[in-house]
């Protein structure tokens, strides 16, 4: 039995979840889309993508974290699904327990259906009563969750969230982050652990009161409007020295090394068509 097992965002990666990208790719002039996506156009740049590219960058993902020594389990297609190479979305890891998503948008929802059986069973899975909650709005700190209030998670999916830590014997609190501006997609498209103490922040997408407290708490590694638009700050931490970045992402691979960050590059520009990068293609399952 496959036993959940992370604590932090940059522990060593021992194993990880991806799905390719399927072939149906959505309609982006479609009139009929809803009012969250609407808003989300606002803050985020979305093209149509060429799946057999996106799965062939995939794949080059995929042979780094093998050669890293990682496993790579590939969750089965999730016919239909237009976002099913993003499946972190789709659960999160806090210490012993894998929580299972409550996604926001319906036609996301049979992408769950892989990673259920992959845990049939299971003792160490969650599943929440109430709210919605993504796995791109959570990130793990030190004796806390934060949870961003993005337009995919809602207050009541963080106290669903934080009712079942207590449940399973998790000492830990779940701290909300809110933004500034609306149509935000996930929080970890603006802010993202990617070290002991360091993280990359977009910091024009949050109010005052949140920037305060993620200044106490973190090395701050500061993100463009730009970099943000090209979905650079969604890095990938596979060690708690080693990250993984996009192709292009300059400036912030070097703010990494100033830090004495190893820095892997792939080139994951067709992925990024569709605001999400290498964070949101893995779901680490185990972490050392």
């Amino acid at each position: 039995m496959l036993i959940p097992q992370a604590t932090t965002e940059y522990g060593t990666l021992r194993t990880v979840a991806m799905r390719h990208a399927g072939d149906h790719v959505r309609d982006l002039a479609d009139p009929h889309t809803d009012p969250v996506f609407d808003r989300q156009q606002a803050t985020s740049t979305w093209n149509d993508y060429r799946p057999k590219t996106v799965r062939a960058q995939q794949d080059a993902l995929i042979h780094l974290l093998r050669d890293r020594g990682t496993e790579v389990i590939l969750l089965e297609d999730a016919s239909g699904c237009t976002a099913q190479h993003y499946p972190r979305d789709l659960g999160f890891v806090i210490d012993h327990i894998l929580v299972l998503a409550r996604l926001n948008s319906a036609h996301r929802r049979p992408e769950t259906d892989a990673l259920t059986r992959l845990f049939t069973d299971s003792p160490h899975v969650v599943h929440l009563p109430e709210g919605t909650i993504e796995g791109g709005d959570v990130v793990l700190h030190a004796g806390t969750v934060l949870v961003g209030l993005s337009e995919e998670t809602s207050p009541a999916g963080a106290r669903a969230l934080q009712r079942a830590l207590i449940a399973g014997g998790i000492d830990r609190e779940v701290r909300t982050l809110s933004f500034s501006v609306p149509g935000i997609v996930h929080l970890d498209d603006h802010f993202n652990i990617v070290a002991p103490g360091t993280a990359l922040i977009h910091r024009t997408v949050f109010p005052p009161a949140e920037l305060d407290w993620i200044e106490q708490h973190f090395d701050l590694i500061d993100v463009s409007d730009a970099e943000a638009l090209a979905v650079q700050a969604n890095v990938f931490a596979i060690a708690p020295g080693t990250v993984v970045v996009a192709a292009g992402s300059d400036r912030i691979t070097a703010q990494l090394a100033a830090r004495g960050i190893e820095a892997l590059t792939v080139d994951y520009s067709e992925v990024t068509r569709v605001p999400g990068s290498l964070r949101c293609t893995t779901l680490p399952l185990i972490r050392d």
